[in-house]
């Protein structure tokens, strides 16, 4: 399961819909619908939150916005969208990290959007996360 802390408009194709794929599995996993990847390590952070299912919510409802933009049919009835808002932190490294997880796999998959994420002087995270100063491990979750 790889739930990014990169905005999604980093991804190419492939990797927009397979978070999709991994955010709703994950929501399911926070409902109580499967009974695997209940302790994954990418739902801890989810967890944390005063509302776990919300913030998973929300998570989604930008993916789901990227992929409209770029005129995917995503299911909007997958999200609850009157979900309370909430802040997550990722750390400065964290980012670091998966952008340059994020360029090994454009490398082979998405030329474009490879040279557009290498060029990037700072990458943004996903709108539910604040950037904090950090190491990889140091998930800290905080409401708004």
């Amino acid at each position: 399961m790889r739930i990014w802390s990169v905005h999604p408009r980093y991804l190419d194709a492939k990797g927009l819909v397979a978070l999709w794929r991994e955010a709703i599995l994950a929501k399911h996993v926070l409902e109580g619908k499967t009974k695997g990847y209940k302790n994954h390590p990418q739902l801890i952070r989810f967890k944390r939150t005063n509302n776990p299912v919300d913030s998973i919510d929300q998570y989604l409802a930008v993916i789901y916005e990227e992929a409209k933009s770029r005129g995917y049919n995503f299911n909007r009835d997958k999200i609850n969208r009157n979900h309370q808002t909430s802040r997550m932190t990722v750390t400065d490294e964290q980012l670091k990290y998966e952008k340059d997880h994020l360029l090994s796999k454009l490398k082979l998959r998405d030329q474009s959007k490879y040279d557009d994420l290498l060029h990037q002087k700072e990458i943004q995270p996903h709108p539910l996360f604040e950037i904090i100063n950090g190491k990889i491990e140091d998930w800290e979750i905080r409401k708004k």
